[in-house]
């Protein structure tokens, strides 16, 4: 008796960022426990949790000064923009988006977060991480199929017309009456062929 659905169904790989990002993750948390209680026992709890409450502090400063900085960007690209003057683009690396990660890293409970976090908040680093994912995105959007969503962004960014021209015919009814008041009341021809 058949149901329809097919009994042999070749079974789907499994991705390897499915299996070692979950095993990355519960590493770093192993690590950043046992890093907190091997410090609790040297300095002190009382020393782990100011360490903590200072990262925490520390992280919401970062992030908000940010974000502050974002908005006032965003502001004066909007002022550019009315008053007709082309934005001027950031560089990679000089965005507000590296600066918020550092604000969460330092933010998460942890000495070995809190380290990267100080580490991406040196000004050279966060550049050369934001050149490189500049570079890896633009890499995969130009090898992305023709119609697929990398397209899309790559024909947007497009910076100068590449004389592609679209034909067309505006139709313009510019004399006075009641009787081309409504639509449907002129004698225009279909849209559609």
């Amino acid at each position: 008796m058949t149901t329809g659905v097919p009994t042999s169904t070749a079974p789907r790989r499994r991705s390897p960022a499915r299996t070692f990002v979950p095993l990355a993750i519960a590493a770093w948390l192993i690590l950043e426990i046992w890093l907190l209680t091997l410090v609790a026992g040297a300095a002190g709890g009382l020393t782990v949790a100011a360490l903590l409450a200072g990262g925490m502090v520390l992280g919401a400063v970062v992030i908000k000064r940010a974000g502050r900085r974002a908005f006032k960007n965003l502001t004066e690209t909007f002022q550019q923009a009315q008053q007709g003057v082309q934005p001027t683009p950031q560089q990679p690396g000089r965005g507000n988006g590296l600066t918020m990660l550092a604000g969460l890293f330092l933010m998460m409970p942890g000495l070995i977060s809190d380290a990267a976090g100080l580490i991406l908040l040196l000004p050279p680093v966060r550049a050369w991480i934001g050149r490189r994912a500049a570079r890896s995105l633009e890499r995969k959007m130009a090898s992305a199929p023709a119609g697929s969503f990398g397209d899309a962004f790559q024909q947007a960014r497009i910076h100068q017309p590449d004389g592609k021209v679209v034909q067309g015919e505006v139709i313009r009814d510019d004399r006075p009456g009641p009787e081309h008041q409504g639509p449907g009341t002129s004698d225009r021809p279909p849209l559609a062929p």
